[in-house]
């Protein structure tokens, strides 16, 4: 991205200074420093491949502002959105394994909150859909992961099979541990919106433990906290189908991001590989709890 560009948005008070962001996986972002202070801006064009439209991202970005959640969206353009910078540490895999309560409560507030600041058509996310559809982009383009999408496939039927009915939430739907900030005051917040929609609460609470690599007393007590009670175990059960349907997506995502994207640094074939690694001990330990899966 050039600088240029940077400097030709209209939003930006008097001279600026640009440094890029490192860390993102698919967009380009910069933290800009103006007269009115910092922000961060966002480079991304649509991607029907990953269904991620930039029009309903800004949408629920500033919807989570208004729920305070999210930083203020202050300029949004095609392909572009400037939001204040949050001085604020990322977390990382132990944050989240550390306070697993914490993260629940957080969870069901944010759920709680943001169906009622969204506005629009209504989006909807449902993995198992994610993952059927990522196998066909993957066949088509003759990847080299094709030997895999047979399993994966039968394994998301099968998760999809344990799943328990819940009431419809509007969630964020790509809780690695980076999108979680907490700034100085304790206070934590949500970045990143391109996947948020309807869908079920348990997929937002399967992908924090599964990226997080939560233990399974982990995983219960985030759940726990999240329904304010003890799961009854056809609930235990969804929820850890649901790690490996998180799991089986994330990985999924990344064969289809080295087809078509290329971000700085990015390594997509390491980033498909840890998570197939990852995904085969989910399924391991699901299976030791719950049964052997045909998939």
């Amino acid at each position: 991205m050039g600088i240029e560009r940077i400097r030709a948005l209209p939003c930006w008070r008097g001279g600026i200074a640009a440094e890029p962001l490192r860390g993102g996986l698919s967009n380009e972002s910069w933290k800009v420093t103006d007269a009115a202070g910092a922000h961060v801006a966002r480079f991304g064009e649509d991607f029907p491949f990953h269904h991620v439209a930039r029009a309903n991202e800004v949408m629920a970005a500033r919807a989570a502002h208004r729920a305070g959640f999210a930083p203020e969206v202050e300029y949004a353009a095609p392909g572009v959105m400037v939001s204040r910078f949050l001085a604020a540490r990322t977390w990382g895999e132990a944050d989240l394994r550390a306070d697993p309560e914490r993260v629940g409560r957080f969870l069901a507030e944010f759920h709680r909150r943001m169906a009622g600041e969204v506005s629009g058509p209504g989006v909807i996310f449902w993995v198992f859909h994610v993952i059927r559809d990522y196998a066909r982009t993957l066949r088509q383009a003759d990847s080299r992961f094709a030997a895999d999408l047979p399993r994966l496939v039968g394994v998301a039927g099968a998760m999809e099979a344990a799943q328990v009915p819940l009431p419809v939430i509007y969630g964020h739907h790509d809780l690695l541990p980076a999108n979680f900030l907490e700034d100085g005051e304790g206070r934590l917040w949500l970045i990143d919106y391109e996947y948020a929609g309807f869908g079920t609460a348990m997929f937002d609470l399967a992908g924090a433990a599964s990226n997080a690599g939560m233990a399974p007393a982990e995983t219960r007590a985030l759940m726990a906290a999240y329904f304010g009670a003890t799961p009854d175990a056809a609930t235990c059960r969804a929820f850890d189908a649901m790690q490996c349907a998180s799991l089986a997506r994330e990985a999924m995502w990344a064969m289809v991001s080295e087809l078509f994207l290329a971000a700085p640094g990015a390594d997509y074939d390491a980033h498909a590989r840890d998570y197939l690694g990852r995904l085969d001990a989910a399924l391991e330990q699901y299976q030791s709890t719950h049964g052997k899966i045909i998939a």
